[in-house]
């Protein structure tokens, strides 16, 4: 083994060690690693060329990047800006829809239309998480969904924590949906030339056999804690309005059209030419100029999330240059003996055991080179090596309070509003919840391609 691949495999160990710890930020450790394994491309692989090709700059030099004739951008081996311009895109619109009362006036609504039963507003939530996400990146989603969970719990007196862990799972569910859903999703999507309806033909269709099973699971596992509530029959439920969680009509209005615009300019980016960074600048830059706050919104961005995407890219590059991942390919092509169904049935379990304590953004990004290499090795379809991948990754990541930075942000927030979730009680419901949606899968994707 070279001393490139040895520096590159200690770097990469440390990193996931201590994002698996937890004890430090992560957005300074994946930076730092990064840092680290520039200093290594720079002093033992190809200098200065390496370092270009990790930092990815050129990509914005091309017009590709901006406009394809298939909305689509080509694999890069260094920083993915694709994923990191749309996601920033999506995440100031998700933001402004916060700010406008978005999330306050649906789950009211939602909670209305159920007359405030508190098994019902589970399944409602679960819906409604599973469908935003596919839309707005399920970190955002979660984001807000958990808050207005807990306001709910409050004023209906009933425990919170169930609905937390099953929007979670929905939210994650729902984002591996769609290319625009979920940051692996984003990441695969780009790197890959896959469209956003060449993931709802085969995700979508999968994700929702398996929403459809987790529903009645959750709510036979969390029927008897969520009890009854307070009921509609509380005079001061039959006074709440949703309309009151609106605080500028015109506002609301303005950002929902927004909204709709964009996922209008997703769905038909393969026959615009528009590809995913131009969409996440024109959703960002339209909600920018279309709010009277720019700089408050952008300062509420998660930017410790991008950080962390970026450091950790890098560091995957670095593995890539010094051909540490194509050790991994060939691993992986040995336990599956050359059999094209064994190579699908050890893909989704690695994937989906290592998506579970190392998170799924950079287990995402390792694979993409990995499956790349499988394809050329086995002779395999690289898009059945990919939606194989996807599903190990997304589902694989739900199981942990770590798995997802979804999970992370969730669970994270539920603490601060006073619940907190201990991983004994979350992994009790989301790891046989993951092996039932990964069993299913598995049997969709071997008669589905």
């Amino acid at each position: 083994m070279l001393l490139s691949q040895i520096l590159a495999i200690a770097i990469a160990l440390f990193m996931f060690v201590h994002i698996i710890w937890g004890k430090h930020s992560r957005a300074i450790i994946a930076l730092s690693s990064g840092g680290a394994m520039i200093l290594v491309l720079l002093l033992t692989v190809g200098g200065f060329p390496s370092i270009w090709e990790a930092l990815s700059v050129d990509s914005f030099f091309h017009f590709e990047f901006w406009f394809s004739h298939m909305g689509i951008t080509e694999f890069n081996t260094g920083i993915n800006w694709s994923t990191i311009l749309f996601l920033l895109g999506m995440m100031i619109l998700a933001e402004e829809l916060s700010e406008a009362g978005f999330f306050d006036w649906i789950c009211l609504w939602l909670a209305q239309k159920v007359h405030f039963k508190p098994t019902l507003i589970l399944v409602v939530f679960m819906l409604f998480s599973a469908l935003l996400s596919m839309f707005v990146d399920s970190i955002t989603v979660i984001l807000f969904m958990v808050v207005a969970t807990v306001q709910m719990g409050r004023m209906l007196q009933f425990d919170p924590a169930p609905v937390i862990i099953a929007e979670i799972f929905s939210a994650n569910l729902g984002g591996a949906a769609t290319m625009s859903g979920d940051p692996p999703n984003i990441i695969l999507g780009t790197s890959l030339g896959l469209g956003f309806w060449d993931f709802i033909q085969n995700n979508g269709v999968i994700c929702l056999a398996a929403f459809c099973l987790v529903v009645v699971y959750f709510v036979l596992a969390f029927r008897a804690q969520l009890g009854k509530g307070v009921g509609e029959a509380d005079p001061f439920l039959g006074m709440l309005d949703p309309a009151d969680a609106i605080p500028d009509r015109g506002r609301f209005n303005q950002c929902f059209a927004i909204f709709l615009g964009v996922i209008l300019l997703v769905m038909t980016h393969n026959p615009t030419g528009l590809t995913m960074p131009t969409i996440g600048l024109m959703a960002g830059s339209m909600t920018l100029a279309a709010t009277k706050y720019p700089m408050d919104l952008l300062k509420k961005v998660h930017w410790k999330t991008f950080a962390f995407i970026i450091g950790m890219m890098v560091v995957v590059s670095g593995l890539e240059q010094t051909h540490v991942l194509d050790g991994l390919a060939q691993f992986l092509a040995g336990l599956a003996g050359g059999d094209h169904v064994m190579m699908v049935v050890v893909l989704i379990w690695f994937t989906a055991i290592c998506s579970a304590f190392v998170d799924n953004i950079p287990m995402t990004t390792v694979m993409v080179p990995v499956i790349l290499s499988l394809s050329d090795t086995l002779g395999m379809d690289l898009s059945t090596l990919a939606w194989t991948m996807s599903k190990g990754t997304d589902i694989g990541g739900i199981a942990t309070p770590i798995g997802a930075s979804a999970n992370v942000v969730g669970l994270s927030v539920a603490a601060r509003e006073g619940y907190k979730i201990s991983w004994k009680r979350y992994c009790k419901y989301t790891v046989p919840a993951c092996i039932l949606s990964l069993c299913l899968s598995l049997f969709l994707i071997l008669n589905l391609h």
